[in-house]
């Protein structure tokens, strides 16, 4: 709960500080749910999430000249359980283009994920903390009256990942594939907004010595509900 507290400060001293010098629009949001993580061939573990996220338009583009929005926000996910969950921590910018019902665009995300531990036999392998530049493309669909529906879709390839913290001797796993893919349906209402989103995830990673046993490869199912307040 400390380490909540902290997060949540944190995140909102950034938000007071950016929302008046530069924003023009912004959402700040909470959520909980739940998420089954799997790692190599052990059984899924299903555990409670939550967490919080929030979004600036940095810059809006006029109705004459048009062009893209230019975004950044950042994420926080926190499960009730970090021994089989991971914690994860997400900045990014990017620029989003709207065409009448349609928002389109691409995110340049830093994402960081502190792994657990796995215990094997009378060993404890430290996976560490992975850290991972994502370029996920977006795609939102307003409909409705007042357009106050909307759906969601997004998703990427994942690239080679950096490891940090390891420290457990055995060289860095080499990355076979890996994807995200999330899908969102909301209503706004006001200056509020409510939210369901479904994430799947995958990575798979080459059966080398780094990898003993298909101990980093991590499949992961995320189911959330949300609200939040836009400014």
């Amino acid at each position: 709960m400390r380490c909540l507290k902290m997060h949540l400060r944190s995140l909102c001293l950034i938000f007071l500080a950016a929302v008046p010098a530069y924003c023009q629009r912004g959402t700040f949001g909470i959520f909980g749910g739940a998420s089954c993580d799997q790692f190599a061939t052990f059984a899924c573990k299903t555990n409670a999430i939550s967490g919080v996220d929030g979004e600036i338009t940095v810059h809006k583009p006029s109705k004459k000249n048009g062009g893209p929005s230019i975004v950044a926000g950042g994420e926080i996910r926190l499960p009730s359980d970090t021994s089989f969950q991971a914690r994860e921590y997400a900045v990014y910018g990017g620029a989003i283009f709207h065409a009448h019902r349609f928002d389109i665009g691409f995110h340049g995300q830093i994402r960081k994920a502190d792994l657990p531990q796995e215990i094997v036999g009378s060993q404890v392998l430290n996976r560490g903390a992975l850290e991972l530049l994502e370029a996920p493309a977006i795609l939102r669909y307003n409909f409705g009256t007042g357009n106050h529906f909307f759906l969601q879709a997004e998703g990427a390839p994942e690239f080679t990942p950096h490891f940090k913290n390891a420290n457990n001797g055995l060289p860095h796993p080499s990355l076979d594939h890996g994807y995200f893919v999330r899908g969102t349906a909301g209503y706004t209402f006001g200056k509020w907004y409510a939210r369901a989103s479904y994430e799947t995830r995958y990575f798979k990673f080459s059966p080398t010595i780094g990898n003993p046993e298909g101990l980093y490869n991590w499949k992961s199912n995320l189911m959330i509900g949300g609200v939040g307040v836009r400014f």
